[in-house]
């Protein structure tokens, strides 16, 4: 190809550009008019359906060549910047910057959104709860290490309900301040990172006690100040902290998937490819298990999760926490959660969202 064909075709590509700047305004005017009718008429700032279908109209317009998770996290930045043009959206999450949490909810919201970190998982449901977030980002569990319990416990009395899940790729990163592993003579780290790299430490660290932090990205805030000190975290926060990585990629599992919930005032109405997550305590008798489980055997509903913590009120007291495919808006799913409410000392749904890609 001769140095004017690329020239040429560099000239269709800025000409492509140029249009697609002028069809980006376009877009935000018309959604600065809308911005302004929900305004006026009272209505919700953010739908979350309505970018759901946006997303899955343009993705499976897309034939190619351009990638299609490319496309989506375009529109994602397109999504959340239109957004903001009317107000930006309040996150709250596990602080401080470059947690997993921090990350999970840039997945789901964009880079426009407006971040809160805070201290604790109770404090971003304090947050939504006292309406100074519109919405907040919790772990909920991991592929390696399980269920974050507490995240579970904060249900029981909260009235906030799951309006999403985001799944997010995990990889864990050692980090100090020389990038030399015989540096390290304690790590910091939370509990669930530091089980999903079990088998690295032992073979190449081991005695090396790992403390726990209040977060990963705390963890490496903590091992900017102490050069005996490791941290297990993200590699944007090795970054964000002038960290240097003297472990890439350590975690046991090579797949190993985080998945998040976002946590709101309300859920949102059904997409046709939902889940519903439910909490509910039984009576405690002959064939209880049975009789929670078989509402939804005998409505064909799956079951994608089933997680018993003790209620902290009596002793031998569980509340059962269960995830379903379906929306409550879903007869079939209404029925067999009324059928299960009869038998339960209290029953509460704790939202239906739709499945995360």
């Amino acid at each position: 190809m001769s140095n004017q064909e690329i020239q040429d075709l560099r000239k269709k590509i800025d000409d492509i550009d140029g249009k697609l700047v002028d069809l980006l305004n376009e877009r935000a005017r018309i959604v600065i008019d809308i911005g302004h009718i929900k305004k006026t008429e009272k209505l919700d700032l953010h739908v979350p359906s309505r970018e759901q279908e946006i997303l899955a109209r343009l993705t499976a317009r897309n034939k190619g060549p351009f990638p299609q998770e490319t496309l989506r996290a375009v529109y994602r930045e397109i999504l959340s910047s239109s957004l903001s043009l009317e107000r930006p959206l309040k996150v709250a999450y596990l602080g401080p910057r470059a947690t997993f949490t921090h990350m999970a909810g840039m997945q789901q919201f964009g880079l426009a959104a407006q971040y809160v970190p805070v201290e604790s998982i109770k404090d971003v449901f304090n947050e939504v709860e006292r309406g100074r977030a519109d919405y907040g980002v919790v772990p909920i569990e991991n592929s390696s290490s399980g269920a974050v319990i507490y995240t579970l416990d904060m249900f029981i009395d909260s009235e906030l309900k799951i309006s999403a899940e985001i799944l997010l790729e995990v990889s864990q990163h050692l980090m100090n301040k020389s990038g030399k592993i015989g540096d390290v003579k304690k790590i910091y780290t939370i509990a669930p990172a530091a089980a999903q790299c079990r088998q690295w430490l032992e073979k190449n660290l081991p005695g090396v006690p790992v403390l726990d932090a209040p977060s990963t990205a705390r963890a490496a805030e903590m091992a900017a100040d102490d050069t005996t000190a490791g941290a297990i975290a993200s590699e944007m926060a090795a970054v964000l902290y002038g960290l240097q990585i003297a472990g890439k990629k350590i975690e046991d599992s090579t797949s190993n998937i985080t998945r998040f919930l976002v946590i709101a005032p309300k859920y949102p109405a059904r997409t046709g490819r939902d889940k519903t997550s439910i909490m509910f305590s039984i009576k405690d008798k002959v064939g209880a298990l049975y009789t929670m489980l078989a509402p939804f055997a005998e409505s064909g509903i799956n079951l994608n999760r089933l997680d018993a913590r003790p209620s902290g009120r009596k002793v031998w007291d569980y509340v059962f926490f269960l995830d379903m495919e379906g929306h409550v808006e879903d007869e079939k799913v209404a029925v067999a959660i009324e059928r299960l409410r009869h038998d339960c000392m209290f029953l509460k749904v704790l939202g239906s969202y739709p499945k995360s890609e």
